[in-house]
């Protein structure tokens, strides 16, 4: 064994430079592509990145595509100019934005094509605009990543520095993403780092955009730093390779070791005296708002509300509180006294129903006081209603964060007059409720928080007021995206929401996914895309409220900011 320990360190020794060689090769192949290969590249490299989120969850692509990221923006600066120093890095900087930006191109063009379905549940009157969706959307959030690569250029270092300063850039990239012009933060890179349940709750401490920048860092770091030891002579250079593995290997085990201590101390309690009955309807969304379809559609959710999940009837014995999805109803339910009078004989007693709904409200002007003849147009909302057992309203959430082009038009008067319509085909669009968003008080429940469709995707803006709620439920009605990837993304960003706060999250999607997820994350009950059905389940308590829902993103931002004070530090140690 004596003599055959050499032998065993030298082959160690000669496959350590096989890999370290192979990743060189691999930096050199992108550092000599012509500018179209590049452009494909990063393209490409932004496209399969989407493989690491829902509803595949393949994490360790980003050890691959986001070296090739660094790689990329190494490579705007690779050739030689003929321009003025300031003039070269103005057009270095150019480059490196072009990159991020094809990257997320790629990125967003694959992860938000199911945008594109929503276009063809009325073909008719609006799949014209679906080349635009699929496509100026996905562009237009590619920006974000461009300036993210621009920023990240201009304070560019050699090996390990480029990679903190690539993650703390996506980090603020990601960030603002989620809060310019109404944000949209779907997909944010961090979360790649919450398919397991262990590592799901580090978002608790630093929320979704701080995994942003853990991730950047575990993911790029092996590979890239393998790739700078290449051309190394020095006998230190298989401990400095390895430096970049070890570095992603303390992440990702850091992250995995608090979610199971955090999982350890998981509690199993539930709320005493509440049974909750989940209904998931699955009309088609093409049905959804023909009014031929009014009263089978309003049927559909009482008969399935009397069944409990194996679909035998029981009148809701046991059930305290229904949940129905949103625009539950299409029709405006507290305008149509039959339809309350049916719900509160479906109801038993003391029970509720919590559903979606669409709401008129008229507005009180000079006109209506004086008595006016003219017809004062009514404000829609859509809301989340709690109605009791004798069908009367008792609570009401009105949706304050709708959906650009989907709800309202931006600009509506002018493109309603040249002929545009948002998709529900609201002259007018959607009214915005009150912010901040209030908690609701229903009997037999801890404080609750209404959430309607998208709502649930914004991290640090679920809870605005000074009161921390004790449940969260959700209303959704994903129909309108088909079989895709995106009712599977919408559904594990409410999971990432409910560690995030701490709180447990009831979701009721017409079609998509529908379940009860408790404060740490885990599914409790679940009815699946496409699925017809009820779900019943406890209500799980909620637990004390976790860093992140005390502190929001300025946990991440100090991260971000201690990180960079550190590399400076180090910088500065190399140098002197």
């Amino acid at each position: 064994m004596t003599r055959e320990a050499p032998q065993q360190r030298v082959a160690s020794i000669a496959a350590g430079d096989r890999v370290i060689a192979m990743a060189g090769a691999l930096r050199a192949r992108v550092l000599r592509a012509s500018p179209v290969w590049r452009a494909l590249l990063a393209f490409a490299a932004g496209a399969i990145s989407v493989l690491a989120l829902a509803p595949f969850f393949l994490w360790p692509v980003l050890f691959l595509t986001l070296p090739l990221l660094v790689w990329l923006i190494d490579a705007a600066g690779d050739e030689r100019l003929e321009d003025a120093a300031e003039r070269s890095r103005s057009r270095v900087l150019r480059r490196a934005g072009l990159a991020g930006w094809l990257f997320g191109f790629g990125y967003f063009v694959l992860g938000l094509f199911w945008v594109g379905e929503a276009f063809l549940v009325e073909a008719e009157k609006f799949a014209w605009l679906l080349p635009f969706a699929v496509t100026l959307l996905p562009a237009g959030l590619a920006l974000f990543f461009a300036a993210a690569a621009a920023v990240a250029r201009r304070f560019w270092g050699g090996g390990l520095a480029r990679v903190v300063m690539l993650a703390v850039a996506l980090y603020a990239a990601e960030w603002l993403r989620g809060h310019v012009l109404t944000g949209l933060p779907w997909n944010v890179l961090g979360y790649a780092l919450t398919p397991p349940g262990m590592l799901m709750q580090s978002a608790s401490l630093i929320g979704i955009y701080g995994l942003t920048l853990v991730a950047v860092i575990a993911s790029a770091a092996p590979l890239v730093v393998l790739a700078d030891e290449a051309g190394s002579t020095s006998p230190m250079r298989l401990r400095r390779a390895m430096g970049g593995a070890l570095l992603s290997l303390a992440i990702v085990g850091g992250l995995a070791g608090y979610g199971a201590w955090r999982l350890a101390g998981a509690t199993e309690a539930t709320v005493p005296g509440v049974r909750l009955r989940i209904v998931q309807p699955s009309v088609p969304q093409r049905e959804k708002w023909q009014q031929a379809k009014q009263r089978e559609i309003f049927d559909l959710h009482l008969d399935l509300s009397r069944r409990d999940p194996t679909g035998r009837i029981d009148d809701l014995a046991g059930i305290t509180h229904v949940i129905w999805p949103e625009a539950a109803m299409p029709f405006l339910p507290l305008d149509s006294p039959d339809a309350l009078g049916e719900i509160g004989a479906m109801l038993p007693d003391g029970a509720f129903l919590i559903t979606g709904a669409l709401r008129a409200e008229r507005p009180v002007n000079d006109s209506v006081l004086h008595g006016a003849a003219a017809a004062v147009r009514p404000a829609i909302y859509n809301s989340l209603i709690v109605l009791n057992g004798s069908g009367g309203l008792h609570a009401v959430y009105d949706k304050i964060h709708l959906v650009p082009f989907g709800e309202y038009l931006p600009m509506q008067g002018l493109l309603e007059a040249i002929g545009l319509q948002q998709l529900t085909r609201l002259r007018g669009g959607f009214a915005a409720g009150r912010s901040p968003r209030p908690l609701l008080d229903v009997p037999g429940l801890p404080p609750l928080l209404g959430l309607v469709c998208y709502e649930a995707i914004f991290p640090g803006a679920v809870v605005q007021g000074a009161e921390r709620p004790a449940l969260i439920v959700n209303v959704t009605n994903d129909g309108w995206f088909g079989r895709t990837t995106g009712p599977q993304q919408h559904f594990h960003a409410a999971r990432v929401r409910a560690v995030e706060e701490g709180v447990p999250l009831v979701r009721a999607a017409n079609n998509g996914v529908s379940a009860l997820i408790d404060a740490y994350g885990r599914v409790r009950g679940r009815l699946d895309m496409d699925v017809r059905g009820t779900a019943d389940a406890l209500l799980p308590v909620a637990i004390h409220a976790p860093p992140y829902a005390r502190f929001g993103d300025a946990a991440s931002f100090l991260l971000s900011i201690s990180v960079l004070v550190a590399l400076f530090v180090l910088r500065q140690s190399r140098r002197s």
